[in-house]
């Protein structure tokens, strides 16, 4: 649905800093352009914007156009209910300022007019952003703050590995998944063979104990292997500085973990509120981690897409095709929101194993001579279009309802499904 035209008392470009911006204002009726710079302190912005309001009457609308999603001066305006937000991509302006300065100049007073020349050129196209309610862009930044804390969990198990491998490989195997707690107090009780190999096998035991491991005989082959092992190196300059980078890389892991425990409980209170936490429980595969994500991603204004394709274009599962000549090329979108692209081809990837036409569509893609991701980007494909159905109709997912609709179409892929499907 194609919002109202709004007769704005004045237009805005702003070319955002993270100190100063570039402004460029254009009051409605005149071709006359200020220009001016705005220091990056929450005072300065509201007392500006604040004789704006005197400027033109209470009640005016202004638009402001800038080259961010997010941001510190997105969440200043997003606080000014007589501001509409216009958001402009870097690359489409980047494209727009080389139409127009071919040398590759750039200047940031420069810049904010040509954003605001763009806006007001194309704003039969270029819609204003239209924020999501508070409860659906608190879980997007929760599950995207989630998505980044569980990047570091990765990064620092990744460094724990291979410092591990240096001078205390056995650690490996006897501390257990080295992004867990008990990993962490293991480490930083035992940072070396020696060390554990002083303890009592009793001490030992009852450590696997307290950290909720119940099986004796794995916990006696531990004990076992750790009285006869050898220590990789006694080189004390390699031990003494591993044991040093271990201590701060696990102290580090340990509040990364918390975190996101911390994370999960906020996440499952905030989802629970959202009215369509039915709809995307409904979804083979999801759980509780992937749902909040699915529903952050579609938000909760239904107009906010028109058509599936929309979402799959947003979230850069769409392909694009370029076309020269008698030269035709396809190939992943590059300019997109790669956390939501993410969150549906994670998705599309858990649905192999849970859902049974899924996994035929995926088994397809693959003999067709698809590569592992590439299948999984059509998969996701095929998902985006159930998923915006579901959520634009307000209904549940039912996996027996699609089924006998693909059976009465009957896609040549239905041939990969299990016997007795």
């Amino acid at each position: 649905m194609k919002p109202e035209k709004v007769d704005y008392a004045a237009w805005i470009g702003i070319d955002w800093g993270s100190e100063h911006h570039a402004v460029c204002l254009q009051a409605a009726g005149s071709s006359r352009l200020e220009a001016c710079s705005l220091e990056q302190k929450p005072e300065l912005l509201h007392a500006w914007f604040l004789n704006l309001v005197a400027r033109f009457g209470r009640g005016a609308k202004i638009a402001v156009a800038i080259e961010q999603s997010k941001g510190a001066v997105i969440n200043f305006l997003l606080g000014l209910d007589f501001v509409h937000i216009f958001r402009v991509h870097p690359l489409s302006l980047k494209n727009y300022r080389k139409a127009l300065y071919p040398s590759g100049a750039k200047d940031d007073p420069v810049d904010a007019e040509l954003i605001l020349q763009f806006v007001r050129q194309h704003q039969d196209t270029i819609q204003p952003w239209v924020p999501d309610d508070v409860d659906s862009r608190l879980l997007l930044r929760l599950v995207e703050g989630r998505r980044k804390t569980v990047n570091k969990r990765v990064r620092l198990t990744n460094e724990l590995t291979q410092l591990l491998r240096e001078y205390f490989p056995q650690a490996l195997d006897w501390a257990g998944e080295l992004d867990r707690v008990m990993a962490c107090d293991f480490l930083r009780k035992w940072p070396t063979l020696q060390k554990l190999q002083k303890s009592k096998g009793e001490t030992v035991r009852q450590f696997y104990r307290d950290h909720g491991s119940r099986n004796g005989e794995l916990i006696d082959q531990r004990i076992e292997k750790i009285s006869s092992a050898l220590p990789l190196t006694t080189d004390k300059a390699i031990v003494e500085s591993s044991v040093l980078m271990v201590d701060t890389i696990v102290l580090q892991l340990h509040t990364v973990i918390e975190a996101i425990a911390r994370f999960d409980q906020k996440i499952a209170m905030v989802y629970k509120r959202q009215p369509d936490a039915d709809i995307f429980a409904s979804f083979p595969g999801a759980g509780p981690v992937l749902e909040p994500r699915l529903l952050a991603a579609m938000g909760t204004d239904r107009n906010r897409f028109s058509c599936a394709q929309e979402v799959a274009e947003y979230s850069g599962i769409a392909p694009v095709t370029e076309r020269s000549g008698k030269k035709e090329w396809i190939h992943r979108r590059l300019a997109c929101c790669r956390f939501i692209k993410q969150s549906f081809h994670e998705y599309a990837g858990q649905t192999v194993t849970y859902c049974v036409w899924a996994g035929a569509y995926y088994k397809s893609k693959r003999a067709a001579g698809m590569a592992h991701h590439a299948a999984l980007r059509a998969l996701a494909y095929k998902w985006i279009r159930i998923l915006y159905r579901c959520w634009k109709d307000h209904v549940a997912y039912d996996e027996q309802k699609y089924m006998q609709s693909l059976k009465r179409r009957r896609p040549a892929w239905l041939a990969f499904l299990p016997a007795g499907a």
